[in-house]
């Protein structure tokens, strides 16, 4: 049984200041709860009859319908759970690995898939600009299938950050005047910066960027106008650790 009041508290997760008021943000079907778990202990989990946690974990029982009312998705998934906001790190430059920065990305959609990206190609931790979309935003977490639980997100000011670092820490960004990313010489770490959906980097990133790269087209003309920013940032992982790969094994 799950009580109105519970209801309305996870539905007013949905936006970001009652998220950063309650300090808690929800997950919902058995992969991304369980995935979550392994990180975090659960503040409530909601769940129907048929889930089976993988972890024990204090279950609330509820119905088909309470779970209905309560799920952000159109198609529930037996289970709903609440958890604490991670606490705000800093990001450590020191370790020389590879990171992601993201420059305003604004769709739920496209920053889930880049935390998945971000965790398939090992990238521990997504620097995130301030006017980035929320991580722990519903549509985020459950974009991300789990690998938010395996990824850090830093929020924080680009432009100071980048400020900080030396003069000689590779800053990668994608950019139509960049060189192609195929001919260029690549370092295994450093940052790689990702632009927003429609204006791409802001002018203050670009001038911070000492490595301007460029996805090539193969049309030369009536080609598209740009890349989703979830496939470029897909594409340029995968580059970087091939390079970094075949660096591995040359003798």
């Amino acid at each position: 049984m799950i009580s109105k009041n519970q209801i309305k508290l996870i539905k007013s997760l949905e936006q970001k200041k009652f998220r950063r008021r309650e300090g808690l943000f929800v997950a919902e079907g058995p992969k991304v709860v369980g995935d979550l778990m392994k990180r975090w202990k659960p503040v409530a989990v909601y769940a129907t009859e048929d889930y089976c946690p993988t972890l024990p974990v204090s279950v609330e029982r509820i119905s088909d319908d309470e779970l209905r009312r309560a799920s952000f998705l159109q198609h529930p998934q037996q289970v709903v759970a609440l958890f604490q906001l991670p606490q705000d790190t800093a990001f450590d430059a020191s370790d020389k690995k590879l990171t992601l920065a993201l420059d305003g990305v604004q769709d739920p959609g496209n920053l889930g898939t880049i935390i998945r990206l971000a965790d398939w190609f090992g990238i521990d931790n997504i620097v995130c600009s301030q006017e980035t979309a929320d991580a722990w935003n519903p549509k985020v977490v459950q974009a991300t299938m789990g690998s938010i639980a395996r990824v850090n997100i830093i929020y924080t000011n680009l432009n100071a950050l980048f400020d900080t670092l030396p003069t000689d820490f590779p800053v990668y960004g994608t950019l139509l005047d960049g060189d192609n990313i195929y001919t260029q010489q690549l370092t295994t770490g450093g940052i790689i910066v990702m632009g927003n959906e429609g204006q791409g980097l802001t002018e203050e990133v670009r001038r911070r960027v000492n490595h301007r790269l460029l996805i090539p087209s193969y049309r030369t003309e009536d080609t598209a106008e740009s890349l989703n920013v979830a496939i470029a940032t897909a594409i340029v992982c995968a580059e970087f650790r091939r390079r970094g790969t075949l660096q591995s094994i040359t003798p």
